[in-house]
């Protein structure tokens, strides 16, 4: 087993690294993890359409989500159709970071045939993994256990993997909009074993990408602030990872926080045009810190994410019209504020004219805020 990197290892990892600057993919045509995977809806043509879309934008890094359940239903297909994915974001110059386990949205996930959207929800179909279920009950960490050492085995050497996010906000819970401090409370004391085994199995495969896993609520400005389940994310990730739906103040704070851990610094999650997190309000910073960006959202599909956090919308803040919450383009293309491609093409510095959308490498990689209380997790 390796051990956690060092801060010099990190740095090392850091310079290697363009600037990163993408989106949490997920295709239009799938409302959850499990439909993007499973064999009889996985639609690599939609995939890779969508991913040319992400690289016309300037985008080179796509995080994307895995399920434990698809290793029980199928690994070598999984294993598989992962490979499809990492071609199709290699060929367009974008890098992959993979994400292993997620606390947010449905606990009740199930393999098979997906349900339909729910009219005006955002992520009505959006799925834990592993479910509270399978985390209350020993007898399934075994096949967790399996899942996490199979599929980073698998990739341990792949350079179109550039991370690995272990667990995705791993004391968020079911109805993730109300953040009702027991639920999230009595999720993190369920998480915090399996997630630091998770790391475990994980360095057990050796990989050769970092481990990481984004703490998301609160205040982080000094290490007796955070949760016993932040510290343990903060100490077992090779990387500082973290989402900020805030505004410009809000993200500038937090990167100023993160960095006294003196680790390089990767937002997976932002942009919530309503709350103030836009492109043309974080990118300038993350840029200009070092930080990787990435953002929810890409094409508006079946997750519904153009739509607002349900909290938000029961208090009128941030319609369903105009503008969108998350997401960038249409399914046909079209972008839903062009003005906004045309700035993130600006600050990625790429050739609108190129024919393939080469990525030009740009360098190395107070009190909690109100975007982040009361909301959902992307």
């Amino acid at each position: 087993m390796r051990e956690r990197w060092t801060a010099e290892a990190a740095a090392a990892w850091h310079g290697a690294q363009p600037w990163l600057m993408g989106c949490n993919f997920t295709p239009s045509t799938a409302i959850n993890q499990l439909e993007m995977w499973q064999a009889a809806t996985f639609d690599l043509p939609t995939i890779e359409r969508e991913l040319t879309l992400a690289a016309s934008a300037g985008m080179n890094v796509a995080r994307v989500y895995l399920h434990d359940l698809l290793w029980v239903d199928d690994a070598p297909g999984l294993l598989a159709r992962v490979e499809h994915l990492l071609a199709a974001a290699e060929a367009r110059g974008i890098g992959v970071m993979l994400v292993l386990f997620d606390s947010c949205w449905r606990p009740d996930p199930a393999l098979g045939p997906q349900p339909h959207p729910v009219d005006g929800v955002h992520n009505s179909g959006w799925l834990q993994a592993p479910g509270p279920a399978a985390l209350a009950d020993p007898a399934q960490h075994p096949r967790l256990r399996a899942y996490v050492e199979g599929v980073v085995a698998h990739f341990a050497q792949d350079r179109r993997v550039i991370a690995w996010d272990v667990w995705n906000e791993p004391d968020n819970g079911a109805e993730v909009s109300a953040c009702d401090p027991a639920e999230l409370s009595a999720k993190a004391a369920l998480v915090l074993p399996v997630l630091r085994a998770a790391f475990a199995w994980a360095r057990g495969a050796a990989p050769s990408q970092p481990l990481t896993s984004g703490i998301w609520l609160g205040d982080w400005s000094a290490p007796d602030k955070l949760t016993e389940l932040q510290r343990a994310q903060l100490d077992e990730s090779d990387i500082v990872s973290f989402h900020n739906y805030g505004d410009a103040a809000d993200f500038a704070r937090r990167i100023a926080w993160l960095s006294a851990w003196g680790r390089p610094v990767l937002c997976s999650e932002f942009m919530a045009r309503p709350a103030g997190s836009t492109f043309q309000s974080i990118l300038p910073i993350a840029r200009v810190e070092g930080v990787g960006a990435i953002c929810w959202g890409l094409v508006r599909g079946k997750t519904q994410t153009h739509l607002p956090w349900v909290a938000w919308q029961e208090k009128g803040f941030g319609g369903v019209g105009e503008p969108w919450f998350h997401d960038i383009f249409e399914v046909d293309g079209a972008a839903h504020d062009p003005a906004e491609v045309e700035f993130l093409r600006l600050i990625a510095r790429i050739d609108a004219r190129a024919p393939h959308w080469p990525i030009v490498a740009v360098g190395g990689v107070g009190a909690p805020d109100a975007a982040d209380q009361g909301r959902a997790a992307a």
